[in-house]
Protein backbone atom coordinates (compact mmCIF):
# COMPACT_ATOMS: atom_id res chain seq x y z
CA UNK A 1 0.00 0.00 0.00
CA UNK A 2 1.24 3.58 -0.89
CA UNK A 3 1.12 4.92 2.67
CA UNK A 4 3.35 2.27 4.17
CA UNK A 5 5.98 2.99 1.31
CA UNK A 6 9.66 4.00 2.72
CA UNK A 7 10.49 7.76 3.06
CA UNK A 8 13.56 6.86 1.26
CA UNK A 9 11.56 5.18 -1.57
CA UNK A 10 9.23 8.03 -2.08
CA UNK A 11 12.52 10.96 -1.89
CA UNK A 12 14.08 8.57 -4.75
CA UNK A 13 11.11 8.65 -6.93
CA UNK A 14 10.86 12.68 -6.56
CA UNK A 15 14.04 12.98 -7.41
CA UNK A 16 14.73 11.00 -10.16
CA UNK A 17 11.38 12.91 -11.59
CA UNK A 18 8.30 10.85 -11.24
CA UNK A 19 5.39 12.41 -9.73
CA UNK A 20 4.08 11.20 -6.00
CA UNK A 21 0.58 9.92 -5.67
CA UNK A 22 -1.88 11.39 -3.06
CA UNK A 23 -1.35 8.43 -0.04
CA UNK A 24 2.07 8.95 -0.87
CA UNK A 25 2.67 12.74 -0.29
CA UNK A 26 0.30 12.02 3.01
CA UNK A 27 2.33 9.57 3.89
CA UNK A 28 5.42 12.07 3.92
CA UNK A 29 3.24 15.26 5.62
CA UNK A 30 2.42 12.58 8.22
CA UNK A 31 6.22 11.52 9.11
CA UNK A 32 7.00 15.30 8.86
CA UNK A 33 4.28 16.01 11.86
CA UNK A 34 4.61 13.30 13.72
CA UNK A 35 8.39 13.30 14.44
CA UNK A 36 9.24 10.14 12.85
CA UNK A 37 11.16 11.26 9.37
CA UNK A 38 14.14 12.53 9.95
CA UNK A 39 15.39 16.33 9.27
CA UNK A 40 17.54 14.69 7.02
CA UNK A 41 15.44 13.03 5.00
CA UNK A 42 12.96 16.08 5.11
CA UNK A 43 15.46 18.15 3.49
CA UNK A 44 16.20 15.30 0.76
CA UNK A 45 12.48 15.94 -0.04
CA UNK A 46 12.19 19.36 0.28
CA UNK A 47 15.50 19.74 -2.10
CA UNK A 48 14.00 16.94 -4.61
CA UNK A 49 10.63 18.76 -5.04
CA UNK A 50 12.60 22.21 -5.41
CA UNK A 51 14.94 20.49 -8.46
CA UNK A 52 11.92 18.66 -10.12
CA UNK A 53 9.26 20.50 -9.17
CA UNK A 54 5.36 19.29 -8.45
CA UNK A 55 2.17 19.14 -11.27
CA UNK A 56 -0.56 20.61 -10.29
CA UNK A 57 -2.18 17.56 -8.59
CA UNK A 58 0.47 17.00 -6.12
CA UNK A 59 0.52 20.44 -5.20
CA UNK A 60 -3.11 20.61 -4.38
CA UNK A 61 -2.41 17.33 -2.39
CA UNK A 62 0.35 18.43 -0.50
CA UNK A 63 -1.64 21.77 0.35
CA UNK A 64 -4.45 19.42 1.48
CA UNK A 65 -2.38 16.78 3.57
CA UNK A 66 -0.19 19.95 5.21
CA UNK A 67 -4.16 21.67 5.95
CA UNK A 68 -4.94 18.35 7.44
CA UNK A 69 -1.81 17.99 9.45
CA UNK A 70 -3.43 19.70 12.54
CA UNK A 71 -6.94 21.49 13.68
CA UNK A 72 -9.42 23.44 10.85
CA UNK A 73 -11.12 26.50 12.79
CA UNK A 74 -14.70 26.34 12.63
CA UNK A 75 -17.44 28.86 12.22
CA UNK A 76 -21.15 29.37 12.56
CA UNK A 77 -23.19 28.15 9.48
CA UNK A 78 -24.24 31.98 9.76
CA UNK A 79 -20.89 33.30 8.35
CA UNK A 80 -20.50 30.77 5.53
CA UNK A 81 -19.49 32.87 2.52
CA UNK A 82 -18.35 35.71 4.41
CA UNK A 83 -15.31 34.90 5.86
CA UNK A 84 -12.42 36.44 4.03
CA UNK A 85 -8.76 36.93 4.73
CA UNK A 86 -5.96 38.42 2.50
CA UNK A 87 -2.10 37.24 1.97
CA UNK A 88 0.89 39.59 1.08
CA UNK A 89 3.96 37.81 -0.21
CA UNK A 90 5.76 40.79 1.55
CA UNK A 91 7.10 44.27 1.15
CA UNK A 92 8.81 47.25 2.33
CA UNK A 93 6.17 49.79 3.85
CA UNK A 94 3.46 47.07 3.49
CA UNK A 95 0.73 48.17 6.21
CA UNK A 96 -2.19 47.25 3.95
CA UNK A 97 -3.87 44.36 6.49
CA UNK A 98 -3.99 46.88 9.43
CA UNK A 99 -6.43 49.43 7.16
CA UNK A 100 -7.75 46.52 5.38
CA UNK A 101 -8.99 43.94 8.16
CA UNK A 102 -11.44 46.52 9.98
CA UNK A 103 -12.46 48.28 6.54
CA UNK A 104 -13.63 44.62 5.37
CA UNK A 105 -15.55 44.05 8.85
CA UNK A 106 -17.22 47.31 8.28
CA UNK A 107 -18.26 46.34 5.12
CA UNK A 108 -20.33 43.00 6.47
CA UNK A 109 -17.44 40.53 6.14
CA UNK A 110 -16.07 38.29 8.83
CA UNK A 111 -11.95 38.80 8.94
CA UNK A 112 -10.01 35.47 10.87
CA UNK A 113 -7.15 37.62 9.74
CA UNK A 114 -3.78 35.13 10.57
CA UNK A 115 -0.74 37.23 10.01
CA UNK A 116 3.41 36.47 10.40
CA UNK A 117 6.23 38.38 11.80
CA UNK A 118 9.00 40.14 10.04
CA UNK A 119 12.18 38.87 8.74
CA UNK A 120 14.85 40.27 6.92
CA UNK A 121 14.16 43.30 5.05
CA UNK A 122 10.23 42.94 5.19
CA UNK A 123 8.15 44.37 7.88
CA UNK A 124 5.24 41.78 9.67
CA UNK A 125 1.78 42.56 10.40
CA UNK A 126 2.19 41.42 13.44
CA UNK A 127 4.83 43.15 14.85
CA UNK A 128 3.14 46.51 13.78
CA UNK A 129 0.35 45.54 15.81
CA UNK A 130 2.55 44.81 18.76
CA UNK A 131 3.95 48.34 18.48
CA UNK A 132 0.80 49.12 20.06
CA UNK A 133 1.08 49.16 23.69
CA UNK A 134 -1.24 46.18 25.09
CA UNK A 135 -2.46 44.60 22.04
CA UNK A 136 -1.87 40.31 21.86
CA UNK A 137 -1.75 38.81 18.84
CA UNK A 138 -1.95 35.24 20.67
CA UNK A 139 -5.50 34.16 20.39
CA UNK A 140 -6.95 30.87 20.90
CA UNK A 141 -9.88 29.48 18.45
CA UNK A 142 -12.46 30.25 20.85
CA UNK A 143 -11.26 33.53 21.47
CA UNK A 144 -11.38 34.67 17.76
CA UNK A 145 -14.51 33.47 16.88
CA UNK A 146 -15.47 35.49 19.94
CA UNK A 147 -13.96 38.68 18.44
CA UNK A 148 -15.43 38.35 15.41
CA UNK A 149 -18.69 37.56 17.15
CA UNK A 150 -17.92 41.49 18.27
CA UNK A 151 -16.35 43.26 16.26
CA UNK A 152 -15.87 41.35 12.45
CA UNK A 153 -11.81 41.25 12.45
CA UNK A 154 -8.68 40.23 14.34
CA UNK A 155 -5.40 39.68 13.09
CA UNK A 156 -3.50 37.08 15.00
CA UNK A 157 -0.47 34.82 15.05
CA UNK A 158 -0.77 30.80 13.40
CA UNK A 159 -1.81 28.83 16.39
CA UNK A 160 0.37 25.96 17.52
CA UNK A 161 -2.43 23.56 16.30
CA UNK A 162 -3.15 25.13 12.71
CA UNK A 163 -0.88 23.39 9.91
CA UNK A 164 1.88 22.12 12.07
CA UNK A 165 3.35 20.55 9.14
CA UNK A 166 3.98 23.91 7.90
CA UNK A 167 5.65 24.86 10.41
CA UNK A 168 8.40 22.25 10.35
CA UNK A 169 8.77 22.25 6.52
CA UNK A 170 8.91 26.40 6.79
CA UNK A 171 11.90 26.26 9.01
CA UNK A 172 13.68 24.01 7.15
CA UNK A 173 12.98 25.54 3.54
CA UNK A 174 15.61 28.24 4.71
CA UNK A 175 18.26 26.12 5.51
CA UNK A 176 17.93 24.20 3.15
CA UNK A 177 17.80 26.99 0.11
CA UNK A 178 14.66 25.61 -0.79
CA UNK A 179 12.58 28.77 -0.51
CA UNK A 180 11.80 29.53 -3.29
CA UNK A 181 10.45 26.46 -4.76
CA UNK A 182 6.56 27.26 -6.11
CA UNK A 183 4.83 24.42 -5.01
CA UNK A 184 6.30 25.00 -1.52
CA UNK A 185 5.26 28.20 -1.38
CA UNK A 186 2.15 27.44 -2.58
CA UNK A 187 1.17 24.77 -0.54
CA UNK A 188 3.01 26.51 2.94
CA UNK A 189 0.45 29.31 2.32
CA UNK A 190 -2.98 27.51 1.19
CA UNK A 191 -2.68 25.19 3.76
CA UNK A 192 -2.66 27.64 6.52
CA UNK A 193 -5.88 29.09 4.51
CA UNK A 194 -7.28 26.12 3.71
CA UNK A 195 -7.21 25.28 7.87
CA UNK A 196 -8.87 29.08 8.60
CA UNK A 197 -12.19 27.38 6.53
CA UNK A 198 -12.31 30.67 4.54
CA UNK A 199 -14.74 31.75 1.86
CA UNK A 200 -12.64 34.06 -0.28
CA UNK A 201 -9.12 35.01 -0.54
CA UNK A 202 -7.25 37.57 -2.17
CA UNK A 203 -3.70 37.43 -2.28
CA UNK A 204 -0.97 40.05 -3.03
CA UNK A 205 1.77 38.83 -4.97
CA UNK A 206 5.32 41.42 -4.91
CA UNK A 207 7.62 41.80 -7.94
CA UNK A 208 10.32 43.90 -7.77
CA UNK A 209 13.62 44.14 -6.76
CA UNK A 210 12.40 44.77 -2.78
CA UNK A 211 10.24 41.30 -3.27
CA UNK A 212 10.47 37.28 -3.40
CA UNK A 213 10.03 38.11 -6.81
CA UNK A 214 12.33 40.11 -9.08
CA UNK A 215 9.99 39.85 -12.17
CA UNK A 216 6.45 40.10 -13.01
CA UNK A 217 6.19 36.77 -15.16
CA UNK A 218 7.88 34.75 -11.94
CA UNK A 219 5.28 36.57 -9.56
CA UNK A 220 2.70 35.93 -12.10
CA UNK A 221 3.42 32.09 -12.41
CA UNK A 222 3.34 31.66 -8.16
CA UNK A 223 0.03 34.04 -8.21
CA UNK A 224 -1.45 31.42 -10.67
CA UNK A 225 -1.02 28.46 -9.19
CA UNK A 226 -2.14 29.92 -5.76
CA UNK A 227 -5.51 31.11 -7.53
CA UNK A 228 -5.72 27.38 -9.08
CA UNK A 229 -5.16 25.30 -5.91
CA UNK A 230 -7.02 27.93 -4.01
CA UNK A 231 -10.22 27.41 -6.12
CA UNK A 232 -9.73 23.64 -6.16
CA UNK A 233 -9.75 23.62 -2.37
CA UNK A 234 -13.08 25.26 -2.42
CA UNK A 235 -12.00 28.98 -1.63
CA UNK A 236 -12.64 31.75 -4.00
CA UNK A 237 -9.30 33.16 -4.92
CA UNK A 238 -8.19 36.22 -6.79
CA UNK A 239 -4.77 37.37 -6.69
CA UNK A 240 -3.30 41.07 -7.39
CA UNK A 241 0.10 41.55 -8.83
CA UNK A 242 1.56 44.92 -7.55
CA UNK A 243 5.13 46.46 -7.48
CA UNK A 244 7.85 46.46 -4.34
CA UNK A 245 10.62 48.82 -6.05
CA UNK A 246 9.58 51.36 -3.90
CA UNK A 247 7.93 51.80 -0.11
CA UNK A 248 4.20 51.46 -0.37
CA UNK A 249 3.29 54.76 1.13
CA UNK A 250 5.81 57.24 3.09
CA UNK A 251 6.50 55.01 6.03
CA UNK A 252 8.68 52.84 6.95
CA UNK A 253 8.92 51.24 10.77
CA UNK A 254 6.86 49.07 12.74
CA UNK A 255 5.42 52.25 14.52
CA UNK A 256 5.31 54.77 12.18
CA UNK A 257 3.45 51.80 9.75
CA UNK A 258 0.79 52.30 12.48
CA UNK A 259 0.45 55.93 11.94
CA UNK A 260 0.14 55.68 8.24
CA UNK A 261 -2.28 52.84 8.41
CA UNK A 262 -4.80 55.29 10.74
CA UNK A 263 -4.29 58.20 8.40
CA UNK A 264 -5.93 55.83 5.34
CA UNK A 265 -8.24 54.42 8.44
CA UNK A 266 -8.89 58.29 8.82
CA UNK A 267 -10.05 58.16 4.88
CA UNK A 268 -6.69 60.16 3.90
CA UNK A 269 -3.44 58.73 3.42
CA UNK A 270 -1.03 58.32 0.61
CA UNK A 271 -2.79 57.72 -2.94
CA UNK A 272 -0.97 54.23 -3.40
CA UNK A 273 -2.08 52.55 -0.09
CA UNK A 274 -5.30 53.55 -0.55
CA UNK A 275 -5.50 52.30 -3.73
CA UNK A 276 -4.04 48.65 -2.62
CA UNK A 277 -6.15 48.41 0.16
CA UNK A 278 -9.53 49.31 -1.58
CA UNK A 279 -8.36 47.07 -4.60
CA UNK A 280 -7.76 43.82 -2.59
CA UNK A 281 -10.78 44.87 -0.32
CA UNK A 282 -13.34 45.44 -3.51
CA UNK A 283 -11.94 41.56 -4.41
CA UNK A 284 -12.94 40.48 -1.56
CA UNK A 285 -16.09 42.29 -1.53
CA UNK A 286 -17.32 41.10 -5.06
CA UNK A 287 -16.32 37.13 -4.39
CA UNK A 288 -18.43 37.02 -1.01
CA UNK A 289 -21.39 38.67 -3.41
CA UNK A 290 -21.49 42.23 -0.85
CA UNK A 291 -20.69 43.66 -4.40
CA UNK A 292 -22.04 43.43 -7.82
CA UNK A 293 -18.32 43.27 -8.95
CA UNK A 294 -14.79 44.47 -8.23
CA UNK A 295 -15.50 48.10 -8.89
CA UNK A 296 -18.65 48.37 -6.73
CA UNK A 297 -16.37 46.88 -3.91
CA UNK A 298 -13.78 49.21 -4.26
CA UNK A 299 -16.16 51.88 -4.26
CA UNK A 300 -18.03 50.33 -1.34
CA UNK A 301 -14.81 49.80 0.56
CA UNK A 302 -13.53 53.17 0.14
CA UNK A 303 -16.76 54.39 1.64
CA UNK A 304 -15.65 52.80 4.90
CA UNK A 305 -12.52 54.19 5.10
CA UNK A 306 -14.16 57.67 4.53
CA UNK A 307 -17.41 57.55 7.17
CA UNK A 308 -15.51 56.21 10.06
CA UNK A 309 -17.13 53.10 10.23
CA UNK A 310 -13.72 51.27 9.41
CA UNK A 311 -11.74 53.25 12.13
CA UNK A 312 -14.50 52.61 14.80
CA UNK A 313 -13.81 48.72 13.85
CA UNK A 314 -9.80 49.13 14.26
CA UNK A 315 -10.55 50.86 17.71
CA UNK A 316 -12.70 47.98 18.39
CA UNK A 317 -10.64 45.49 17.38
CA UNK A 318 -7.73 46.66 19.60
CA UNK A 319 -9.78 46.49 22.67
CA UNK A 320 -11.23 43.49 21.82
CA UNK A 321 -7.24 42.33 21.69
CA UNK A 322 -5.79 43.71 24.88
CA UNK A 323 -4.85 47.60 24.44
CA UNK A 324 -6.57 49.24 27.05
CA UNK A 325 -9.94 51.15 26.08
CA UNK A 326 -8.30 54.97 26.36
CA UNK A 327 -5.11 53.97 24.52
CA UNK A 328 -7.23 52.65 21.47
CA UNK A 329 -9.53 55.43 21.52
CA UNK A 330 -6.75 58.45 21.87
CA UNK A 331 -4.92 56.57 19.05
CA UNK A 332 -7.59 55.93 16.89
CA UNK A 333 -9.22 59.62 17.57
CA UNK A 334 -6.25 61.85 18.76
CA UNK A 335 -4.58 64.36 17.15
CA UNK A 336 -0.57 63.46 15.17
CA UNK A 337 1.11 64.37 18.10
CA UNK A 338 -1.17 62.55 20.33
CA UNK A 339 -0.85 59.17 18.30
CA UNK A 340 2.92 59.69 18.68
CA UNK A 341 2.98 59.77 22.09
CA UNK A 342 0.73 56.59 22.82
CA UNK A 343 3.84 54.55 20.48
CA UNK A 344 6.61 56.27 21.61
CA UNK A 345 9.35 57.80 19.84
CA UNK A 346 12.63 57.23 19.13
CA UNK A 347 15.66 59.33 21.17
CA UNK A 348 16.96 61.10 17.67
CA UNK A 349 14.61 62.64 15.09
CA UNK A 350 16.81 63.84 11.77
CA UNK A 351 16.47 64.60 8.43
CA UNK A 352 18.84 64.10 5.71
CA UNK A 353 19.88 66.72 3.17
CA UNK A 354 19.88 65.66 -0.64
CA UNK A 355 23.20 65.35 -1.74
CA UNK A 356 22.98 67.28 -5.08
CA UNK A 357 20.03 68.93 -7.24
CA UNK A 358 17.63 66.88 -9.61
CA UNK A 359 14.70 65.01 -10.43
CA UNK A 360 13.43 62.42 -7.99
CA UNK A 361 13.59 59.09 -10.52
CA UNK A 362 13.09 56.59 -7.64
CA UNK A 363 13.41 55.96 -3.79
CA UNK A 364 14.97 52.38 -4.08
CA UNK A 365 13.04 49.98 -0.87
CA UNK A 366 15.64 47.46 -0.40
CA UNK A 367 18.74 49.85 0.77
CA UNK A 368 16.29 51.32 3.06
CA UNK A 369 14.51 49.19 4.80
CA UNK A 370 18.49 46.99 5.06
CA UNK A 371 19.87 50.16 6.77
CA UNK A 372 16.71 50.61 8.79
CA UNK A 373 17.32 46.14 9.86
CA UNK A 374 20.55 47.18 10.86
CA UNK A 375 19.33 50.21 12.94
CA UNK A 376 16.81 47.31 14.63
CA UNK A 377 13.87 47.75 12.65
CA UNK A 378 14.01 44.18 11.83
CA UNK A 379 15.23 40.68 12.87
CA UNK A 380 17.42 38.39 11.20
CA UNK A 381 16.68 34.80 12.88
CA UNK A 382 13.00 34.50 14.23
CA UNK A 383 12.76 35.47 18.03
CA UNK A 384 15.14 38.48 17.50
CA UNK A 385 13.75 41.69 19.26
CA UNK A 386 13.00 44.79 17.16
CA UNK A 387 12.57 48.14 17.70
CA UNK A 388 9.12 49.17 16.98
CA UNK A 389 10.29 53.17 17.26
CA UNK A 390 12.94 53.00 14.17
CA UNK A 391 11.78 53.75 10.75
CA UNK A 392 11.82 56.07 8.30
CA UNK A 393 9.60 58.86 6.44
CA UNK A 394 9.62 59.85 2.73
CA UNK A 395 9.64 62.96 2.45
CA UNK A 396 9.84 63.29 -1.27
CA UNK A 397 8.31 60.57 -3.94
CA UNK A 398 9.00 60.14 -7.66
CA UNK A 399 8.60 63.05 -10.05
CA UNK A 400 9.41 65.84 -7.55
CA UNK A 401 12.54 68.36 -7.80
CA UNK A 402 15.18 68.41 -5.45
CA UNK A 403 17.49 71.32 -4.24
CA UNK A 404 20.53 70.45 -3.05
CA UNK A 405 20.55 70.59 0.73
CA UNK A 406 16.70 70.19 0.88
CA UNK A 407 15.64 67.60 3.11
CA UNK A 408 14.26 64.23 1.80
CA UNK A 409 13.73 62.05 4.78
CA UNK A 410 13.11 61.92 8.29
CA UNK A 411 15.04 59.10 10.24
CA UNK A 412 13.82 57.90 13.35
CA UNK A 413 16.62 56.06 15.58
CA UNK A 414 18.33 55.25 18.59
CA UNK A 415 21.60 56.75 17.42
CA UNK A 416 23.12 53.89 16.06
CA UNK A 417 23.07 55.54 12.67
CA UNK A 418 27.14 55.60 11.45
CA UNK A 419 28.50 56.78 8.19
CA UNK A 420 28.40 53.52 5.89
CA UNK A 421 24.89 53.58 6.38
CA UNK A 422 24.18 56.91 5.36
CA UNK A 423 26.08 56.53 2.48
CA UNK A 424 23.50 53.51 1.76
CA UNK A 425 20.71 55.76 2.47
CA UNK A 426 21.82 58.47 -0.07
CA UNK A 427 22.40 55.99 -2.57
CA UNK A 428 18.61 54.82 -2.09
CA UNK A 429 17.82 58.58 -3.45
CA UNK A 430 18.03 58.50 -7.39
CA UNK A 431 18.36 61.87 -8.53
CA UNK A 432 18.21 62.98 -12.62
CA UNK A 433 18.79 66.01 -14.65
CA UNK A 434 15.54 65.41 -15.77
CA UNK A 435 11.98 64.16 -14.63
CA UNK A 436 11.40 60.66 -14.43
CA UNK A 437 9.03 59.04 -17.47
CA UNK A 438 5.26 58.29 -15.90
CA UNK A 439 6.03 55.59 -13.54
CA UNK A 440 4.13 52.07 -14.66
CA UNK A 441 1.23 51.43 -12.28
CA UNK A 442 2.03 50.09 -9.13
CA UNK A 443 -0.81 47.45 -9.33
CA UNK A 444 0.46 45.72 -12.89
CA UNK A 445 -2.26 42.54 -12.81
CA UNK A 446 -5.61 40.76 -11.38
CA UNK A 447 -5.49 37.48 -11.75
CA UNK A 448 -8.78 36.01 -10.91
CA UNK A 449 -9.92 31.60 -12.24
CA UNK A 450 -10.75 31.04 -15.59
CA UNK A 451 -14.61 30.71 -14.65
CA UNK A 452 -14.48 34.35 -13.60
CA UNK A 453 -15.16 37.50 -15.75
CA UNK A 454 -12.97 40.58 -15.48
CA UNK A 455 -9.82 39.69 -15.28
CA UNK A 456 -6.63 42.36 -16.83
CA UNK A 457 -5.06 41.07 -19.05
Amino acid sequence: MAAQTSLPTLIRKKRDGERLEEEEIQSFVRGVTDGSAQQGQIGAMLMAIRLRGMDAGETLALTRAMAGSGRALAWPPAWRGRLVDKHSTGGVGDKVSLALAPALAACGCKVPMISGRGLGHTGGTLDKLEAIPGFRVTQSPEEMQSILERVGCCIVGQSEELAPADRVLYSLRDVTATVDSLPLITASILSKKAAEQLSALVLDVKFGSAALYPTLESARELARSLVEVGEQLGIRTAAVLSRMDEPLGRCVGNSLEVLEALECLDGGGPPDLRELVTTLGGLLLWQCGLAGDAEQGRARLGGALDDGSALGAFEAMLGAQGVPPATAHRLCTGTPPQRRQVLGQARVCEELPAPGEGWVQAVEALPLARVLHELGAGRTRAGDPLNPRVGAELLVGTGEHLQEGQPWLRLHHEGALGAEGRRALQAALRLGPAPPPAAPPRLAQTILPPAATGSTP
